[in-house]
């Protein structure tokens, strides 16, 4: 005799997901956690994404997710007013009548083990053993914290290893930026997923051969690059987060309970980053 699996509702899958990256890791500024949606609804598709904006609503809608998990906040500050007379409203109002919930988990992914920059590392090759970059004070085991440390298998020219992490994530329109002598030999490697010019200081401090991160403004990378110790590497800001989303989703399946769980995910694979297009 087969049973069939109890429905599975949003308040299960939160509280699964919570488990795993804990809203109580989340910087102090960030807003994680349930955005919209009613705890009782059932859930069967969960749609994982780095941006809560339209086209990621169009992906859920269209394969007909009850659930979007997004990295990125849609109301990182606050609000007096949901209308649907700004963007942010309307996708709000969107998802209400849609029947479809958003969940982010932000700086709370960031700093798990594994998290996002784990799953970074491994899209652009590093191998073994990982350390943070800048490590939670609060973590006694010293696994979590912001971005992470490792290695290549072998060394390298900094072209090969720019073109290995080049294809090893999603391709945008700027592609990625170095700054560095193309032949010098690299093997230590810093990673930050998302902005991480605030870490310059640490990537050198780790005595890294690349320090591989997005957003990086001028003055700061200018600074950094004139002490020729470590090439920088700058992606795009979607395309170093998009990763950790196949690894967020495989870790709430398997709280959930594996192939047991009557609730399928899946990765958006809708190109969120802000810019369409160089010349």
């Amino acid at each position: 005799m087969t049973t069939t699996p109890a429905p599975i509702t949003l308040h299960d899958v939160t509280r699964a997901f919570e488990e795993i990256y804990p809203p109580a890791w989340a910087a102090s500024w960030d807003a994680v956690g349930l955005v919209c949606g009613d705890p009782a609804q059932h859930v069967r598709r969960i749609l994982f994404a780095v941006d809560p904006v339209s086209a990621v609503v169009d992906d859920a809608s269209a394969w007909g997710a009850d659930l979007i998990i997004t990295h990125h906040p849609l109301l990182l500050r606050g609000v007096t007013s949901v209308a649907a007379t700004t963007p942010k409203g309307r996708l709000v109002h969107r998802l209400i009548s849609s029947g479809i919930a958003l969940y982010t988990a932000h700086t709370n992914a960031d700093t798990a083990a594994p998290g996002v920059s784990d799953a970074l590392a491994a899209a652009v090759g590093l191998d073994g053993d990982l350390r943070p970059l800048d490590p939670d004070p609060t973590d006694t085991e010293g696994r979590r914290g912001i971005g992470r440390v490792g290695a290549l298998p072998r060394p390298m020219a900094l072209r090969e290893f720019a073109a290995q992490a080049a294809a090893g994530l999603p391709e945008t329109a700027a592609g990625v930026r170095v700054s560095g002598d193309l032949d010098r030999q690299v093997r230590t490697v810093a990673v930050s997923g998302g902005a991480g010019d605030s870490l310059l200081g640490a990537a050198r401090a780790a005595g890294v051969d690349v320090y591989l991160t997005s957003d990086l403004r001028h003055h700061p990378a200018s600074e950094f690059a004139e002490h020729d110790d470590t090439a920088l590497i700058d992606t795009a800001h979607f395309a170093s987060e998009w990763p950790w989303l196949a690894d967020g989703a495989a870790r709430l399946r398997g709280t959930l309970g594996g192939e047991r769980a009557n609730v399928e995910t899946r990765v958006s694979t809708t190109v969120t980053d802000a810019w369409s297009q160089t010349f």
